[in-house]
């Protein structure tokens, strides 16, 4: 259900933009490029057949959603199990709150010391503060998330998961149990 939910989340992701001409697409090639017989050359068409230099591309890539649909249901049961998983294994720590009087990248990488959170750290807050947003953006592997709006790849891909109480009560309030 976790890997499902991963998988949605970074095909989500894909712009699906990819794009080619075919034969029918590439501008020019109307005209028989010369007579069908008499010339000793193989019969042609066109001069915007695959074939050509410049030709239209066959079976290419055209924009399309990668989109899969994933229920409701499905999305937050992997998101419990996940948060289940890293509680398990000692990576969740819940602290009352993260309180910062002015943005101080120090004070915030202290703070970060202080929890034995080294490389990648995903902060779970209820709401974010200018000085929080300022104070963790220069600190590599840090990540901020406001509470109902984590995702199983975050939760997954952090090697240490910071939350407050209020925004634990959020999650609880939002996914139940």
């Amino acid at each position: 259900l976790m890997h499902q939910a991963v998988v949605a989340e970074e095909a989500n992701a894909r712009q699906g933009t990819a794009s080619t001409k075919t034969r029918g697409e590439v501008s020019g090639g109307g005209r028989k490029p010369y007579r069908q017989k008499g010339t000793g050359r193989a019969r042609q068409g066109s001069i915007r057949a695959p074939h050509y230099t410049h030709g239209g591309v066959v079976f290419g890539p055209h924009p399309r959603s990668y989109r899969p649909s994933m229920p409701v249901k499905m999305r937050r049961g992997a998101l419990k199990s996940a948060l289940s998983a890293r509680v398990a294994d000692g990576a969740v720590v819940v602290v009352d709150e993260i309180k910062l009087d002015k943005i101080s990248t120090k004070q915030m990488a202290a703070f970060l010391d202080g929890l034995d959170a080294y490389g990648r750290t995903l902060l779970v807050l209820d709401s974010i503060t200018d000085e929080i947003k300022k104070s963790t953006r220069n600190i590599p592997g840090v990540e901020l998330r406001m509470s109902p709006g984590i995702s199983v790849r975050d939760v997954l891909n952090a090697e240490k998961i910071i939350m407050t109480r209020a925004a634990v009560e959020r999650i609880e309030e939002v996914f139940g149990s």
